[in-house]
Formats: C-alpha cells, sequence, structure tokens
C-alpha cells in the first residue's frame, strides 16, 4: 500500500480536476479512443503542476526515493538506472567517455537515458555536468574564461550570449543540465576557488550571474522553457563560499553576522527571480553548522523567504560531512533540512536503502519526500525531457568549438584583460616593424592558459604536480594569437626560458599559476613562482623593455617586481582564444577591464580584510586610448 503525504493529498484534488479536463478534450473522439487515453503526465498539452501530481500518484515510495539520487555515471548501469528508478546521473569532473567528441558524450548518455524510459513509468534521467567556464570536460569545446575575468569585463549582454552559447555546446552533446554559475563573492582570496567568482561585490555578482542564468535557460514562462538549445542552471554554493575563515576550502564561516551573510544571499535571490532552477549547496559551515544539514538556511531562507521553487542539490558527497563515519545520521539531517536530489556518486544504494528506512520509522516524513520528489519533477518536466528525452541529433552534428562560439570567447578575452601600468605607453604593440620577443613557456601551453576545470577536474595538469599539457585542447595561445597580430613585417621570437631577450624592441613576459580547482589552489603565500621570478630577472637583464602578462586565477603578491615592469597586464585565465589578449596588446580594440576585485600590496592586507591603500583598488583599470 502506498503511503502518501498531507500535502500529496490536497495535491490529488487537483489531479481529479486535471483529468476531468483530459477527459474533456477528448471529447471529440470516439469512445474506443478514449479509452487508451494518454495518461495526464504524459500529455504535453496540460498545466506542469497537474502532470507531476499525477505521475506522483503512481508512484512507490522507492520510486519516488530512486528520484532523488544522482550517481557518477562511472557507478551505475542502464540496468541500475532501469530497476532502481534512478533520477539522475552526473560526470564529475573529468569523468568522460571513452570518446570525448559529442557523438561519443551523446551516445552515451543516450545508453543511460534507455534504461530511464524502460522503466515502470518511464521517468526519464536528468543528466548533469560540470560546465562552468564553456563545456570544459569535452575535447575542443570553446573553453571561456573563468569568472573572475568575466567580472572584470563586466558586461551583463556579453554574459547572456556566453550562457547561450554554452547551453548550445552542452545540448550538442545530449546534456540538459550544469552545475552553474557560480554565484559566490569571495573576500579571501587565498580560496583556491577564487577565480569561480566574477567578483568580491556581490552585486556585480548578482548582475552577471543573474544574465547567464537567463543566457543558459531562455526566458521563463509557465510551459516547459528548458528545451530545445537551452538547458537548466545551478546557481552555487548557497551560502558562505569565499567567506570562510583564512579562505580555507569546505571551511567554516565565523566572521560575518546574520545581517552580513544577507548582502551574499542577494546573488541567488537575483537568479531566482530570474527564474534558476536549481540550487547547490555549498561545502562551507556556518558557525560550526554545515549548511547541507542546515534547515533554516536551506527551507526557511531559500525555499520559504527566497521563494525558490526548484530543487536543491547537494555537492558531491556533501551531505556525508555533516555527521562524518554516520551515513544514516547525516542522511537524516540533510534530507530534513530540505536537500532535493543528492549527488552520491558512488554510495547512492546505501542511500535508498537508508532512506526508505528512515521513512517507514517516520525519522523523515512522506510531506518532506513528497516536497523533493515534486521538485524534481517539475524541473523535469520544464526541461521537456518527457517529449525529448534522447540527445537532438541535429544539434550533436553541430558539434562543439563553432566560429561563432569562439569569437564571443575572443571578445570576452579581450574584454577581460585588465590594464594596470604602462610607463611611457609602451603599449600598444606596434604591428609593423618592431622586434618583440616573447617570454615564458606559459605564453603557449593551453593547459596554463585554461586553468583547473578544463577536460580534467584539476585542468591540464594529469597528475597533480605534472607539467600542464600544452595541446590539452584545441585553441590559440597567446603566443600564436601575438604571432597572427603581428604583421607580416614585424619579427616575433619565443623563448620559454627567457634566453635571448637582448636586441628586441620589446618583450611580452608571460608568468602566472599553475593549473588548480577547489582545496588544491587554496595558498597561504600568493607571491610569484621563483621560476616566474628567475623569468622576469633574466628578460630584465637584457634591458629591453617588459609587457607582463600574468596569468591566474586571483591577484598575486606582486609589489616587489612591479616596479620593474613597463607595462602590466591581469589576463587572469583566458581560456582557448588568445587571440582575444593579442587584439588589446596591439591596439585593435582599446582596454576596457576593470578589476573587479581588490588587489592587495601584500599578504597582510589579504589575512585581515584590509582593503584601505592596496595596490590597485577594485575597479580600477588603465585604457590604451590616445596612443
Amino acid at each position: 500500500m502506498k503511503r502518501h503525504s498531507t500535502m500529496y493529498k490536497v495535491l490529488t484534488c487537483l489531479m481529479i480536476f486535471a483529468l476531468a479536463f483530459s477527459v474533456n478534450l477528448a471529447g471529440s473522439k470516439n469512445s474506443a479512443e478514449a479509452k487508451v487515453r494518454t495518461p495526464i503526465y504524459k500529455n504535453p498539452d496540460l498545466p506542469v503542476g497537474l502532470r507531476v501530481i499525477d505521475l506522483m500518484h503512481q508512484m512507490t515510495l522507492d520510486e519516488k526515493i530512486g528520484q532523488m539520487v544522482q550517481p557518477e555515471r562511472t557507478s551505475v548501469t542502464q540496468d541500475d538506472i532501469r530497476n532502481y528508478g534512478i533520477g539522475s546521473v552526473l560526470s564529475g569532473g573529468g569523468s568522460v567517455p571513452q570518446q570525448n567528441t559529442p557523438q561519443g558524450w551523446a551516445d552515451m548518455v543516450d545508453n543511460f537515458q534507455k534504461g530511464a524510459m524502460t522503466s515502470r513509468l518511464g521517468i526519464p534521467i536528468i543528466y548533469g555536468v560540470d560546465a562552468v567556464h564553456g563545456h570544459n570536460n569535452v575535447k575542443d569545446a570553446v573553453i571561456l574564461p573563468h569568472n573572475i575575468g568575466l567580472g572584470a569585463a563586466n558586461d551583463p549582454a556579453l554574459m547572456k550570449k556566453i550562457g547561450s552559447a554554452t547551453a548550445e555546446e552542452v545540448r550538442a552533446t545530449g546534456i540538459s543540465y550544469t552545475f552553474a554559475p557560480c554565484l559566490c563573492a569571495p573576500q579571501n582570496i587565498r580560496w583556491g576557488r577564487t577565480y569561480e567568482g566574477y567578483s568580491e561585490d556581490p552585486k556585480l555578482v548578482g548582475k552577471l550571474g543573474t544574465a547567464v542564468v537567463k543566457g543558459l535557460q531562455g526566458n521563463k514562462n509557465s510551459k516547459g522553457f528548458l528545451k530545445g538549445d537551452k538547458v537548466v542552471t545551478s546557481i552555487k554554493h548557497f551560502v558562505g563560499d569565499g567567506l570562510t575563515k583564512n579562505g580555507q576550502d569546505q571551511g567554516n564561516v565565523t566572521e560575518y553576522s546574520d545581517k552580513e551573510i544577507q548582502k551574499f544571499i542577494k546573488p541567488y535571490q537575483k537568479a531566482i527571480k530570474a527564474g534558476a532552477r536549481t540550487v547547490m549547496v555549498t561545502y562551507s559551515s556556518i558557525n560550526g553548522l554545515k549548511t547541507h544539514g542546515d534547515r533554516h538556511m536551506i527551507t526557511d531562507v531559500l525555499k520559504r523567504d527566497l521563494g525558490f521553487t526548484g530543487f536543491v542539490i547537494s555537492d558531491y558527497n556533501g551531505p556525508q560531512q555533516i555527521v562524518p563515519g554516520d551515513f544514516r545520521a547525516s542522511m537524516k539531517q540533510s534530507i530534513n533540512a530540505g536537500i532535493d536530489m543528492f549527488m552520491i556518486p558512488n554510495d547512492w544504494k546505501q542511500f535508498l536503502t537508508v532512506t526508505k528506512d528512515l521513512v517507514q520509522k517516520k525519522e523523515v516524513s512522506m510531506d518532506r519526500i513528497d516536497d523533493a520528489v515534486y521538485r524534481i519533477l517539475r524541473v523535469k518536466f520544464e526541461n521537456g525531457l518527457f517529449e525529448e528525452p534522447y540527445a537532438d541529433r541535429e544539434l550533436v552534428a553541430k558539434g562543439v568549438g563553432t566560429q561563432e562560439h569562439r569569437e564571443i570567447a575572443r571578445e570576452a578575452v579581450r574584454k577581460s584583460q585588465v590594464l594596470l601600468k604602462n610607463k611611457n605607453k609602451v603599449l600598444p604593440l606596434k604591428k609593423n616593424g618592431q622586434r618583440i620577443f616573447v617570454a615564458g613557456k606559459k605564453a603557449d601551453n593551453m593547459g596554463y592558459q585554461t586553468g583547473g576545470w578544463t577536460i580534467s577536474w584539476q585542468g591540464g595538469s594529469p597528475n597533480w604536480g605534472g607539467a600542464p599539457e600544452a595541446d590539452l585542447t584545441k585553441g590559440t595561445t597567446i603566443y600564436d594569437g601575438i604571432k597572427n597580430a603581428a604583421g607580416k613585417n614585424t619579427k616575433v621570437d619565443y623563448s620559454a626560458d627567457g634566453s635571448g631577450a637582448a636586441g628586441h624592441d620589446v618583450a611580452v613576459v608571460v608568468i602566472g599559476e599553475p593549473p588548480y580547482a577547489e582545496m588544491f589552489g587554496d595558498r597561504t603565500d600568493l607571491g610569484l613562482l621563483q621560476e616566474d621570478i628567475d623569468l622576469l630577472n633574466k628578460v630584465k637583464a637584457s634591458g629591453v623593455p617588459m609587457v607582463v602578462l600574468l596569468q591566474s586565477g586571483r591577484p598575486m603578491i606582486v609589489t616587489d617586481q612591479v616596479k620593474d615592469w613597463d607595462a602590466f597586464v591581469a589576463s587572469w585565465l583566458p581560456g582557448t582564444e588568445g587571440d582575444g589578449v593579442a587584439d588589446v596588446l596591439f591596439g585593435k580594440y582599446q582596454f576596457t577591464g576593470k578589476l573587479s576585485y581588490t588587489w592587495p600590496r601584500n599578504m597582510t592586507q589579504i589575512n585581515t580584510h584590509d582593503k584601505s591603500n592596496p595596490l590597485y583598488p577594485i575597479g580600477y583599470g588603465l585604457t590604451t586610448k590616445g596612443k
């Protein structure tokens, strides 16, 4: 016998109305056709809410709990999806099919989907992936600048185009759900995810993040609106990213009052109002309470106060951190706190068993289960999955990395470059007759240029500590861009170690951080690497004027070195379109980027949150206009 919640019983009354309504729709048909009436939930002409109610009316407890889990693709099979009624599957960072092509992705996702569509009720899965700066797991997709660069560009119209282009590339692989954008406003740049935040200013984060959501999802309406070449977004990570003590990843927020935290909630409020349909919860704690188990923050603030009607998803194994070593207690607290979908890559069978037991022992109510399932199914209906569960093969054939999308990325790159110093107007570079020396291995290496979350979780380095891959994915390096823009009468030489600079008119020296993601990027010292200091000193000894480009996921401490530089450009992590850097170096376009973070003089300013008298203030950025 099925168990039903109070909420569910009330909603069933609406289902009865829907049944009568659907029968009326069939009134013009003969009686034989009426006897084979399409189930309400499969009727695309009916409102989404009524379709959800009808489907839930037919679901067992096991099927409902199955909808609440999201395994990793490597730990689930087509048969598992069919037999357990799994609701979602994900690819973690770098988890890719054997053939890392649009065709390979679409075939893999469709194979999983066949398991869902041949289950008793035919409820499709929703497949999720981290497309956080373009469709970054896919070989030869367009890789956009990381969010810190897009914050410097500060162009909402461009952000909407970026969202649309990313959605098209995600759909080209048969996927309709991305865990993006990140709406954090990092306050301590020691944090290894700083580059995922558009700015330290929550207002700017809200403006740009909302524009991306609109591009990814399209315009909100009463029926399914996430179809075709649009995808479901997951704004993340609610809430407290970048506020933790000492910038520790997955750490504790202790230095901000409830009132102060409210301003960091505002970006989520704006994105929800714009239609964001899922929210991912942060690993962080607030005053010692893991947010994955914080009922006040998830249910009271997010669902009630902000009026969020989509589903709340956990981060990767996030719920297990609530009561370490006690899976059952962790799941109980997390479900009751308001998590709807559980990203549990490997232990998903244990989740199914434990959750059923919690319900049967009345430690988790059916109201809570029905709320979660209702939210999940509503997003799936909005996503058009019940009508079009499989990959659109026309979009797959179009592929990723189109020239149109590369032009959007190139625009983003040039608008993200921030000119911080330009002594004697050494920039823009001259196109004809100048002898240009390009120095540094990071000038001609796609791994360094694209950073973390590119093809693999940690970016171009296949093993942490290894050398970033120069040919990681298709694109144009900064060195290539300079050669392309220089003109046929301009001599461009290159040296990875800086040897041979003497005799040139100008040296473009590229320095920066190696690829990293999440906790692997946490730092106690944000000074330049010794290898970069050695490179700078070698070029400096030649007496050639230096234009220094810093590729990094945050401001670095350069106070002692910048006095020796003739020009200084914050290039951030520009992605695959190095031509965009050359566009502004040679003056084809003016520098327009402005700092979206305060640039500190020293580590003390970072550690004490002292933003007075910085090396460069937020909003700073020069132009080459008038040269």
